[in-house]
């Protein structure tokens, strides 16, 4: 039952009927990915990676090609902050404010997600192609992130929701496993499918020891929605780390600082370096290319 490491994946579906909508994700190439990326320590490449994977599927709820959905959290604890993109088609970004912490391990000798994240907001932001985006905030409940998200659909979006994330890393500090599942409750929901559906719940495994079993996003909701009619889609939206930055939107960036400020880097720097937060890429402008600009902008 083994998965191929590079088909990160989410899958969808509803169950009992339509009470129940779920989403389930395998994430370990993206996660990875972001780590190489940003060079993040064990305990932010969990953090990200938890927050990139839950981001990723509730990316997947929205509708539109050009919807788009922004997971920020700002915190007080040394990771101070994580910010998150995602669009309806698994493509998702992000990157720490603090790439690199050291913390010991928590009481269950896990990894200390709660203690990098700390106190603090999370703020989830959807463009939705209306005159202005939706915005919802909510402060932290435990730093874990799972915890979080799941705060955040029961408040914000009133939508009782279970939301499991998990990050598991190699010896090396490379990514082993990462994914997780989101189950939510529709209007009108039997209390006696509430009912079986919180005792599953309390008896699954973690996320990141049922992936290192074997399991699959498919097989994960399985196990959780068993009797209750599961519908899954035969479609998987494939998921991976996806920055559109490229050296033309870096260029647009500096040509809009206008001919003055373009012509004070011209003299005064050799090079212009611009790097992209998101994925960590660097792009470099010499002084002849600010100076290309500066023709391109008067010209205009």
């Amino acid at each position: 039952m083994n998965q191929e490491y590079n088909s990160d994946y989410i899958v969808r579906g509803m169950a009992a009927s339509g009470q129940i909508r779920c989403f389930a994700i395998t994430s370990r190439t993206l996660v990875e990915e972001a780590r190489r990326r940003h060079g993040t320590s064990p305990v932010i490449t969990a953090a990200l990676g938890r927050l990139l994977s839950g981001g990723a599927m509730m990316g997947a709820m929205m509708k539109s090609r050009k919807d788009l959905l922004t997971v920020q959290i700002r915190c007080s604890g040394p990771a101070q902050g994580l910010t998150v993109t995602a669009d309806a088609f698994g493509h998702v970004k992000g990157y720490a404010a603090n790439p690199i912490v050291s913390l010991p391990a928590s009481p269950e000798g896990k990894l200390d997600v709660g203690r990098a994240v700390g106190q603090g907001v999370l703020t989830v932001t959807k463009d939705i192609g209306l005159k202005e985006p939706y915005s919802g905030q909510v402060q932290l409940v435990s730093g874990e992130i799972a915890e979080d998200l799941t705060y955040y659909f029961a408040v914000s979006e009133q939508t009782p929701s279970s939301v499991a994330l998990g990050v598991l890393m190699n010896r090396d500090n490379t990514t082993a496993q990462a994914g997780g599942y989101i189950i939510q409750l529709m209007p009108d929901i039997q209390d006696e499918i509430i009912t079986i559906l919180e005792q599953r719940l309390r008896e699954i495994g973690p996320v990141t020891a049922m992936l290192e079993e074997g399991h699959t996003p498919e097989s994960m909701l399985e196990i959780i929605l068993a009797g209750l009619d599961a519908e899954l889609s035969p479609e998987h939206i494939p998921a991976s780390f996806t920055c559109g930055c490229s050296r033309d939107r870096m260029e647009q960036a500096l040509v809009s600082l206008g001919n003055q400020e373009l012509d004070r880097l011209a003299e005064e720097e050799e090079t212009v370096e611009i790097n992209c937060h998101f994925c960590n890429t660097s792009y470099s402008f010499s002084a002849d290319d600010l100076k290309k600009m500066i023709g391109k902008e008067r010209k205009a």
